[in-house]
């Protein structure tokens, strides 16, 4: 990711400028020119037919706890160009979306040129309505033939990613906008390793979770050198899960080993990058048992969370400080059913992104999440996170309140804040 013009040199700037030199009106908060405005999806989450990968096969398990099958989810694998348009009259600047790696490699070894034609034409689409396709090679999901041969704890996992990437980026490269590598890496140990909640479902398994981040961390270095070692020249980074984690008294130590395992690993592990992507949604809280319960006084949203939107200031500096590497707000949204509450939540999100441009920390954009409502992994379809709903039966997009909302302040490259 080549530095903007006009980009801030180290160190704070005046509260009442920005970075770019534009100075702040009241009551609206300036974003630096050529700031990225854009929204985010998962193939699985929105694709719908994905019966060969890990995550099919584990919503399809009675024991695994998913609430319901992703089944035909938003049929985006068919109506993806209703998605690119949407994205283009909401006056965004980039769209998110990952690559199936079950459909372009269903067996080992074996690539499909239909189905890589098939995101060449989702790029392609991308670039003719000028948005730039941020493409994410893995998002949570596994090909089949890889999930029986142990998934990530197979010795060769990181290579077999690799493959994937080298071939995938040989079709896309040159209509790629930017890439992530892997999509929340910490998840898929936590959630897979130790709560057992995503597959393969393995619970407190502490030597085989840390041995799935290694594996992880592995295959960005070597997706990373791939991916610049093909056509295109585009910034790469990868996508990481973060929280505002919160000690009291005695669980200091306890939050730091958390920080650890779960960000800072994957933050090191960055070296050289373009960029790093903060996803970042609430706030944890540590005590000395452990995780400890939330705060009563905070509302929650449909996933049992803190209502946190401040989380973007925290994780984005810590994301900055640990890693050196520019930031870019790939996810953050809320899951409620309430969406004058999603533009509540989204303008205080950006308010605290804002903070850090003051700062002169190096945040380069933010991605809502998500643009249409989808299958929310083990949560099924209760959680509504989209600025799009999507009708039952006929998977009609229609916008919500909050994506004319977001659209306008994307045109404008500012928020409103109220005040006066």
């Amino acid at each position: 990711m080549r530095p903007r013009a006009g980009a801030a040199a180290q160190g704070p700037l005046p509260c009442a400028v920005m970075a770019n030199g534009h100075e702040q009106e009241p009551g609206r908060l300036v974003f630096p020119d050529g700031f990225t405005w854009g929204v985010a999806t998962a193939a699985h989450q929105i694709e719908g037919g994905n019966v060969n990968n890990d995550w099919w096969a584990w919503e399809h398990n009675p024991d695994s706890g998913t609430v319901a099958s992703s089944g035909d989810a938003c049929d985006s694998f068919h109506r993806w160009r209703e998605d690119v348009e949407l994205v283009a009259e909401l006056g965004l600047t980039a769209y998110r979306f990952s690559l199936e790696w079950s459909r372009i490699e269903p067996a080992e070894g074996e690539f499909s040129l239909a189905a890589l034609d098939h995101y060449r034409r989702i790029c392609a689409a991308c670039q003719g309505a000028g948005i730039v396709p941020v493409v994410t090679f893995h998002h949570f999901t596994s090909p089949s033939w890889l999930a029986a041969r142990g998934g990530w704890e197979a010795p060769d996992a990181p290579e077999c990613f690799a493959r994937f990437v080298t071939r995938a980026a040989a079709h896309l490269g040159d209509l790629i906008g930017w890439a992530c590598t892997i999509n929340e890496p910490n998840v898929v140990g936590v959630m897979g390793y130790f709560q057992g909640q995503y597959p393969p479902g393995v619970k407190e398994d502490f030597g085989r979770y840390a041995a799935v981040n290694e594996a992880m961390v592995r295959a960005h270095r070597l997706a990373v050198d791939a991916l610049r070692s093909g056509p295109g020249q585009y910034p790469v980074g990868l996508t990481l899960s973060m929280a505002e984690i919160a000690a009291a008294e005695g669980g200091e130590a306890l939050r730091d080993a958390a920080e650890e395992m779960m960000e800072n690993i994957f933050l090191r592990a960055t070296g050289g990058d373009d960029f790093v992507g903060v996803q970042c949604y609430t706030r944890m809280h540590f005590g000395p048992d452990g995780l400890a319960e939330n705060d009563p006084a905070v509302p929650l949203t449909q996933m049992g969370d803190e209502r946190w939107p401040q989380a973007v200031e925290h994780c984005v500096r810590r994301s900055a400080g640990v890693s050196g590497r520019p930031v870019v707000v790939t996810e953050n949204g809320i899951a409620t059913e309430d969406d004058t509450e999603r533009i509540s939540f989204l303008t205080e999100a950006l308010q605290s992104a804002h903070r850090c441009l003051t700062e002169g920390i190096d945040l380069r954009g933010y991605f809502v999440w998500s643009l249409l409502d989808n299958f929310e992994w083990h949560l099924g379809y209760g959680p509504k996170f989209g600025i799009c709903a999507v009708a039952p039966g006929t998977f009609e997009r229609r916008p919500k309140p909050s994506a004319h909302w977001f659209g306008q302040v994307a045109r404008a490259n500012a928020i409103r804040t109220g005040r006066s």
